[in-house]
């Protein structure tokens, strides 16, 4: 069974930056695809930012330019460096991945963007 553990969030000012990161103790996120989803406050789940194995990475439209997924495969971590905080970017943030082991989710880590 995979475990991922998400870490990072905080409160932080419209601006601001924070880096959030998703642990593993298992060497997956080099093999598979890897996703950050946040959920805002009664909202759906959405999909923030991907990377593949191959290293292709996908962003929502809203996230563009302003948040950045990696990983390292020696940590076996994976990392999303956001910076430009908005007041929406406000959410439990989730890092997600999928396998021959299934599906892995994490617990989330609250993100709350507020002056």
């Amino acid at each position: 069974q995979v475990q991922l553990v998400e870490s990072g969030g905080g409160l932080v000012q419209p601006g601001g930056s924070l880096r959030l990161s998703c642990a593993t103790s298992r060497n997956i996120f080099s093999l598979n695809t890897i996703n950050w989803y946040r959920q805002p406050p009664g909202k759906q789940r959405e999909m923030v930012a991907t990377k593949t194995s191959g290293g292709r990475t996908n962003y929502a439209d809203s996230v563009k330019g302003r948040f950045t997924i990696s990983r390292d495969n020696a940590k076996n971590t994976v990392y999303l460096q956001m910076n430009s905080l908005k007041s929406e970017d406000t959410a439990v943030y989730f890092c997600n991945t999928i396998g021959t082991f299934g599906a892995a989710w994490g617990r989330g880590t609250q993100v709350t963007v507020s002056s």
